[in-house]
């Protein structure tokens, strides 16, 4: 099976990981994997961590790895996006800005990846750039399957769907998570059980739920109830925002604790409300700080990774592509009637099923309505600021803030125009594709 699959911004978490996902199955052992990131250093640790596994394993399969997309990008099937544009993805500028100016005026943020003012910047400074690898797709490998895994998912999904020709799909690892933390606290093996999840990313909803011929949403209710529990009061600290919305509306919602915070008013106010419910403040740091499995061992040394599959759905999408054999997941997709009363043309989170006629998603017919209007509170946020992109507005970015839930619940039209223009200065360099007198491209950088 010749088969060539592109990692853009393979110094990033997903790098390693997904090569390693890629090798662990057996139909796919015989490809090649092309690594792409703009940090040289970066890029020949995760080059020679996956060429070490390859030849540990003793696997037909073939790794390169180049600076330059345009010289992996031909005869790709498959490409993998995970980068981050103006610097690290969690850490230094400009993300750090995206925290600390909506911080100073109130706006306390502990991701600013999804929904949120640091969000709409983000995607401001990143969707320019996706959108040049997707042209450079066009150019390249037209036929190939874009599988994204950079936030902010829905927006990037979005705007590729509406202004590039590429065949692409989102990929999020939150309903899976979810579904192991829940079932963790109810003590089944999550492996078992059975759920059909649909909504918007980061902001989906289990509408259904079973382990066997058990009733997760019933087990959930009856062991809430007790709240002497130990397991419950940590169960109860640890997911106090997503416990309030299954409570108040009825569906546990797909992302964490902190993430959920940001969708909707209810919960980040002051630090009164974020202390009542768990909220710790998000501390910035410069540099990454945490741990990769291509970075060297003690003694400097990269070393070969254990092919152990993680839970990410990549691989296999890949193989049911490949092999015709239906692989079934979430995926973030365009809207064409798949959530009946969510707009045509946004993006959402459906159960999907990959085989070689590429990515099927599945109609699931309509939201309970209170899900749909909360959901809709984060499309409006999303559509002006994909807008704002497709017309190289900066007027259509600012309305994208101004309805913003928790920019509006907490401060007046003047302040949300004071803050949007500090965001602005402060990102100015990354917003090259906003300028009328700007042709050139925009700069990137690809980092974890």
């Amino acid at each position: 099976m010749s088969v060539k699959i592109v990692i853009i911004g393979a110094g990033s978490g997903f790098g390693g990981r997904l090569s390693l996902d890629i090798l662990s199955r057996e139909n796919l052992q015989d490809v090649t994997i092309a690594l792409c990131d703009l940090h040289e250093g970066r890029l020949s640790r995760v080059l020679s961590y996956v060429q070490q596994t390859i030849d540990h394993y003793q696997l037909p399969a073939k790794v390169i790895a180049d600076t330059d997309r345009t010289r992996l990008l031909p005869g790709a099937d498959f490409v993998i996006t995970s980068i981050a544009t103006g610097g690290g993805a969690y850490y230094g500028h400009p993300y750090n800005d995206e925290i600390e100016i909506p911080r100073a005026f109130g706006i306390d943020q502990s991701v600013g990846d999804t929904t949120s003012i640091g969000a709409i910047f983000r995607f401001l400074r990143t969707g320019p750039v996706q959108l040049q690898i997707l042209r450079d797709m066009e150019k390249y490998c037209p036929d190939a399957l874009l599988l994204n895994h950079t936030n902010p998912m829905a927006m990037l999904c979005w705007l590729h769907g509406h202004m590039t020709s590429i065949k692409s799909v989102g990929l999020c690892h939150g309903i899976i998570g979810t579904n192991h933390i829940v079932c963790d606290y109810l003590g089944l093996d999550p492996d078992l059980a059975r759920y059909k999840v649909a909504g918007i990313n980061h902001l989906a909803w289990f509408l259904e739920w079973r382990h066997g011929d058990q009733d997760v949403y019933k087990l959930l209710r009856d062991k809430l109830a007790d709240g002497d529990h130990e397991k419950t009061k940590q169960f109860l600290i640890d997911e106090s925002v997503r416990v309030e919305i299954f409570q108040k509306f009825g569906y546990f919602p797909t992302e964490s604790n902190r993430h959920d915070s940001e969708y909707l008013p209810y919960w980040r106010k002051n630090r009164m409300t974020r202390e009542q419910y768990h909220l710790t403040e998000r501390v910035l740091t410069e540099a990454f700080s945490g741990k990769r499995d291509w970075m060297p061992d003690g003694e400097g040394h990269v070393t070969y990774g254990e092919i152990v599959r993680s839970h990410e759905y990549t691989s296999g999408i890949i193989e049911g592509v490949l092999t015709d054999v239906p692989y079934r997941f979430n995926g973030n997709v365009l809207n064409t009637g798949l959530i009946s009363n969510l707009p045509d043309g946004c993006c959402v989170e459906v159960p999907c099923f990959a085989d070689s006629h590429g990515i099927n998603p599945t109609s699931v017919g309509a939201l309970p309505s209170v899900l749909a209007h909360l959901d809709h509170s984060n499309i409006v946020v999303q559509e002006q600021a994909v807008a704002a992109v497709m017309h190289r507005d900066k007027e259509m970015a600012f309305h994208a803030c101004a309805l913003d839930p928790n920019a509006a619940a907490l401060l007046t039209l003047p302040q949300i125009r004071t803050l949007f223009e500090k965001m602005w200065q402060a990102e100015e360099k990354h917003l090259k594709w906003f300028d009328p007198k700007h042709s050139g491209p925009v700069p990137e950088y690809f980092a974890p």
